[in-house]
């Protein structure tokens, strides 16, 4: 009887060995496919969680140059305040490309940049994103950025002007309309077509936002 307990012992011991044994090598293989598994999330890049930390919400998008069509990702603006504007070659305000123009090589080491956007939306800018540039550059010498033709009000506006509007509660009346977004992107004023880049209450406005850093 003895002797029989002892094998019953004997062999249960080996049982569980065998048991751990085979666990320990299951778990053991299982564990690069755990750690490959969706619900493992691998923490955010750096570089990105940076980006997204240095720079506005208002400006996490890009759109293309004007003179090449190459992508421009706008957080290179980031810590710049703004000045926006929706432009046309063919309007009674055009001749604003030079007070535009004037403001910013005036106010740029401040930290001022003028983005314009051509747009068709009110049939005055007719050309395509070749015939603008040369335009603006033979015409005004806009050195300004300038990005390709695009919309700017209602629900084909591109997603910036969409936010602008969002931010005003006002969208464009008319080529020339003008936003002014402070460097934090989060202060945005709206001015009318009818109010001129050198006007004394805009750059009193402007003046403002360049002295917050």
């Amino acid at each position: 009887m003895q002797n029989f307990n002892q094998f019953l012992g004997f062999r249960l011991f080996w049982f569980v060995r065998g048991l751990l044994c085979t666990l320990f090598t299951a778990l053991w293989l299982a564990g690069p496919a755990l750690a490959q598994s969706p619900a493992i999330v691998a923490p955010l890049n750096p570089a990105a969680a940076a980006k997204g930390a240095a720079c506005p919400v208002l400006l996490q998008q890009s759109f293309l140059r004007l003179q090449d069509e190459k992508p421009q990702d706008l957080c290179q603006y980031s810590g710049k305040v703004l000045l926006v504007v929706n432009t046309a070659s063919f309007c009674g305000f055009t001749h604003q490309y030079e007070g535009l123009e004037a403001l910013h090589a005036k106010y740029k080491d401040r930290g001022l940049v003028v983005l314009g956007f051509p747009s068709n939306d009110f049939s005055q800018e007719t050309g395509s994103n070749q015939e603008i540039a040369a335009f603006c550059e033979n015409t005004f010498n806009v050195k300004f950025p300038m990005f390709a033709k695009t919309s700017v009000r209602g629900r084909t506006a591109n997603p910036l002007f969409k936010q602008l509007a969002s931010t005003t509660g006002t969208t464009p009346r008319w080529n020339f309309y003008k936003y002014l977004v402070s460097r934090d992107g989060l202060k945005v004023s709206a001015f009318n077509s009818s109010v001129e880049p050198q006007d004394p209450s805009f750059v009193k406005a402007l003046e403002i936002l360049l002295s917050t850093k």
